[in-house]
């Protein structure tokens, strides 16, 4: 997946809470083969467009102002419901590579990862803070600095926030959690081969294991008459 590192980019505020993976991304284009980064069309489809097809202009998505959004402004539970790893998809193929949010579906956080969409907590009232700014402002831009860790706009004091470790590291590095492990191979292979040294009774490869007690042979029940 692509590194993520610092992201300057429009900022739209989908100012709504509990946007589930069902509205975030039908199921039909995902069963009906539709390749993951042509899914774009479909994300948010039911808020972007009208029953005829045609864009909604009420949805902020559709405004000339957050045309191209690379980020997210989203309220609370963002991403709750099912499973479904579509959504992580659809929102990527449409632009999106951060969002920031008070709070995210366990799930669809741990899918953001794994493919590279940034998931940003902060509490409910800076991201209303920032909502107001973008809508306010000269510019709908914001700039999300990963290594860092901070939100920043023009105008507004920083703002810190917080990730696993691992997480970040995966997502600087544009690795999953698969391509994380393999990556330190050769600090697992040098913990192994301390391990075999100290514990040799833990690896035996296939050999017997040995007994127990001192007995070689082994042990049988013997009824008394």
């Amino acid at each position: 997946m692509t590194p993520f590192g610092v992201l300057t980019a429009i900022a739209a505020p989908l100012w709504r809470d509990n946007v589930d993976t069902d509205l975030i991304v039908r199921v039909e284009p995902l069963f009906g083969g539709v390749p993951r980064e042509e899914l774009g069309p479909h994300a948010l489809a039911a808020l972007r467009f009208r029953a005829d097809g045609s864009e909604d202009p009420a949805c902020v998505l559709n405004q000339p102002r957050y045309r191209g959004a690379g980020i997210l402004l989203a309220g609370d539970n963002f991403g709750c419901g099912s499973s479904r790893e579509g959504a992580v998809w659809a929102l990527m193929a449409l632009g999106i590579r951060c969002i920031v949010a008070p709070s995210f579906g366990d799930i669809f956080q741990g899918n953001c990862f794994q493919n590279g969409l940034l998931p940003v907590r902060l509490p409910r009232a800076q991201v209303e803070v920032l909502a107001r700014a973008v809508a306010e402002g000269a510019d709908a831009v914001l700039t999300v600095d990963l290594q860092a860790c901070t939100v920043r706009r023009e105008g507004l004091p920083t703002l810190p926030f917080a990730l696993p470790p691992r997480r970040r590291e995966g997502l600087l590095r544009g690795l999953d959690d698969l391509e994380l492990t393999l990556a330190r191979s050769a600090e697992i292979d040098a913990f192994q081969r301390r391990d075999r040294a100290l514990h040799p009774w833990l690896h035996l490869d296939g050999a017997r294991r040995p007994s127990l007690t001192n007995d070689p042979a082994p042990h049988t029940h013997k009824e008394t008459p």
